[in-house]
């Protein structure tokens, strides 16, 4: 008997922060709107029940956009851009204060309308899964002359759940491998359903450009292009004794893989985390004797987040652990377990400093990460 056809889904949601807004403020579909103020930011509610909205050219401050509307994203704002530099793009843009409560609220309605239908998800955030949709009953049929209509009509009702549970759009990419999965889900957003193969990769997935693959960044695709590597395609047919050249076997083994659309890796569907972790990468390579203080600041916000998030949580940890990767791309990584489970900043923070002391730092630093294992419920 043959095997089913793996079938891996990403599903993202479309501008989901700015979209959830729209719901409480539906005059504002169509508006160039950037999420990412305060509390000042609120709206003001006018004598006769009209609302009057912050503009981001009147922004003063040091914050971040969350997210943006489509409409904002065309005049060249993006999700990380400072507000300061978005209000010089985009002064007449109006700004939004950030409700996690409620975002956390629709996260949880897309994830249960989801499950309705495919129960085998990967939570990678607030705003994003992966669905395991091999054994979805119908996913393995053909529909008329389609040979994939079934899962594509999978992934309409998921879709369809999501709309009806939620009020908000999804995009869905369906793919045999997350990687790939991933890739497809932005090619048509918003509100986007594709289905690729193996078969389609030369025509899909190689005329991108090397960033749109999760997992090679902006120095990695830096240094790709100073070897006239600019797409995907391109990536795929180049040596790879270069590329070992250049990023090391590791590194550069995923890489050749990756451009070929390859990816083994199995959905992890516990509920239960295995880890939590927070990591940065810098805007340049920093040195760790000449920019001791700014690293020693970022790590502290790392552990302050990372804290946050294990106490937000409900959790434990016993096994924290620090990622390091240099300017050659060589990832390190040290581990120290304690003997008392914390979610303490202090505490995290003091172990964190051992294991950076076990570290060679001859050469500058491009990524730094904190991480908690071993973790159990704070109630336990």
């Amino acid at each position: 008997m043959t095997a089913p056809r793996r079938w891996i889904a990403h599903l993202d949601m479309d501008a989901f922060y700015a979209s959830v807004e729209l719901l409480r403020y539906p005059e504002l579909r169509g508006e160039a709107v950037v999420i990412g103020g305060g509390r000042r930011h609120q709206p003001v509610v006018a004598a006769d029940g009209t609302r009057r909205f912050a503009r981001l050219g009147d922004y003063k401050g040091r914050g971040v956009i969350t997210t943006a509307t489509y409409p904002a994203r065309d005049l060249g704002v993006h999700s990380g851009m400072g507000l300061m530099k978005a209000a010089l793009r985009a002064p007449d843009a109006l700004l939004l204060p950030t409700d996690f409560e409620r975002y956390r609220l629709y996260s949880r309605r897309f994830k249960a309308a989801v499950a309705e239908v495919a129960p085998l998800i990967e939570d990678r955030g607030i705003d994003e899964i992966y669905i395991d949709l091999t054994d979805v009953p119908g996913a393995q049929e053909a529909v008329g002359h389609d040979p994939f209509g079934g899962v594509r009509a999978v992934a309409q009702d998921i879709r369809n759940n999501v709309r009806s549970a939620t009020g908000l759009t999804c995009s869905i990419g369906v793919t045999p491998n997350k990687l790939l999965a991933k890739v497809a889900s932005e090619l048509d957003k918003p509100d986007g359903l594709t289905v690729l193969t193996h078969d389609d990769v030369p025509s899909r997935l190689w005329p991108l450009p090397v960033r749109r693959i999760n997992g090679i960044g902006p120095k990695a695709a830096a240094r790709l292009t100073t070897l006239g590597i600019g797409s995907v395609g391109e990536l795929a047919a180049a040596e790879p004794a270069l590329l070992a050249e250049h990023f090391g076997r590791s590194y550069a083994r995923w890489l050749h893989e990756a451009a070929h659309g390859r990816d083994d890796r199995a959905l992890s569907t516990s509920s239960e985390p295995v880890s939590m972790s927070r990591e940065t990468t810098f805007d340049r390579d920093l040195s760790a004797s000449a920019d001791r203080a700014e690293l020693g600041a970022i790590l502290d916000g790392l552990v302050r987040e990372l804290a946050h998030d294990l106490q937000r949580k409900g959790y434990l940890g016993r096994t924290v652990g620090i990622k390091l990767r240099f300017d050659d791309f060589r990832t390190v990584t040290r581990d120290l377990t304690l003997e008392v489970a914390t979610a303490e900043a202090e505490a995290i923070r003091h172990a964190a400093g051992l294991c950076l002391k076990r570290v060679d730092f001859s050469r500058r630093l491009r990524l730094m990460g904190v991480r908690m294992a071993s973790l159990k419920h704070a109630g336990r």
